[in-house]
């Protein structure tokens, strides 16, 4: 359904989707999976560097897009640690330096200090004929996601609302070996003050701007880092939802008598957001859209600039996610960040 949905996003052709789903056997565990995963995406990619040798730049990119989401899907079953996993990565990453190389104006890959011995790597893209400071867009998802995924999910609805684009994740500048020893710190948050840091380093965006948009349902980690920095001027996450849920569960566990209200009451704990919140969940996501609400009621009480956007099945974008339809859900998020950027004043 992933890939399927980042088809109108330029990360997939649907022919491509079902030829190499029809060559998949399932009898044969991940060794098929990988097999016609990593055929489709070398296939884009050689076709890539072909036409790009003869001056088409523009197909060049759709299928270096296109060759990025494939070589992740094809890594799906893979141990980080796997040999043929990190060549995959490795693979991934050169077409996506050679996309963001190539547009106008270019994209620089970046190295975001975070801990003594691990940096952050991000993706930032300018916006197109700025001639001044720009709003920047910070797009994080939730540990594990990958941010070359924004490149085509993302990018064109922060460029075509005239700001700037950072994405970055928390696997690092490697192959993700060394990301099993840092995803279980307590301390993940810290990642997002780091990131401001860096952008306040910059002279082409401007610093009162800056909204970040933590993708997935573990972006909790997005919203204590926002909570523990008044720098930003909106977000889109899950508003420590998951943080809610996941403590309401574990006190039902250890102790049904404190389970409600108790279990779920301040998701972020003596801080409170200082920018306005978007949260935005499908109907058929994980969380039952009740419970969701519920949890987002209990959030107001403390944080009264936060909004909340249900996606339902009659309009789709209502799966985990939205990943059934991402375009969707981008252009309410974009929208609304669009709204809350311009409103914000130097």
């Amino acid at each position: 359904m992933r890939l399927l949905g980042a088809a109108q996003e330029g990360g997939s052709t649907i022919s491509e989707c079902f030829l190499a789903a029809s060559r998949i056997d399932p009898k044969d565990g991940g060794d098929s999976w990988y097999r016609e995963w990593i055929r489709i995406a070398n296939l884009s990619n050689e076709r890539a560097n072909a036409v790009f040798e003869r001056g088409h730049v523009l197909t060049a990119q759709s299928n270096w897009l296109r060759a990025i989401n494939y070589y992740q899907a094809s890594t799906f079953e893979f141990d980080a640690a796997d040999n043929e996993h990190q060549s995959v990565l490795r693979t991934m990453r050169a077409c996506a330096r050679r996309y963001i190389a190539h547009l106008t104006p270019a994209g620089e890959v970046v190295e975001i200090p975070w801990l003594e011995d691990y940096a952050l790597e991000g993706y930032f893209l300018p916006a197109p004929a700025a001639s001044d400071r720009t709003p920047v867009i910070i797009c994080m998802g939730e540990p594990g996601h990958r941010k070359e995924e924004y490149l085509f999910k993302a990018a064109r609805y922060a460029r075509d609302r005239g700001m700037s684009l950072l994405a970055v994740d928390l696997l690092g500048s490697g192959t993700g070996t060394k990301f099993d020893k840092v995803v279980g710190r307590p301390d993940l948050e810290t990642a997002v003050g780091h990131v401001m840091d860096y952008l306040t380093t910059r002279d082409d965006i401007d610093q009162h701007r800056i909204a970040i948009l933590g993708d997935g349902s573990g972006s909790s980690f997005v919203a204590r880092g926002v909570a523990f920095d008044n720098r930003f001027a909106a977000v889109v996450c899950d508003g420590g939802i998951w943080d809610m849920q996941e403590r309401a569960f574990l006190m039902e566990r250890l102790s049904p008598s404190c389970a409600g209200s108790e279990a779920t009451n301040g998701g972020l704990p003596g801080r409170r957001f200082r920018c306005p919140v978007l949260i935005t969940m499908g109907e058929h996501g994980w969380l039952e859209p009740d419970h969701v609400t519920d949890l987002f009621e209990r959030l107001g009480i403390d944080h009264p600039d936060i909004s909340l956007k249900i996606f339902k099945s009659s309009e789709t974008a209502a799966a985990q996610g939205h990943r059934d339809n991402p375009t969707l859900a981008n252009e309410f998020i974009f929208d609304w960040l669009a709204d809350r950027l311009e409103s914000v004043s130097g």
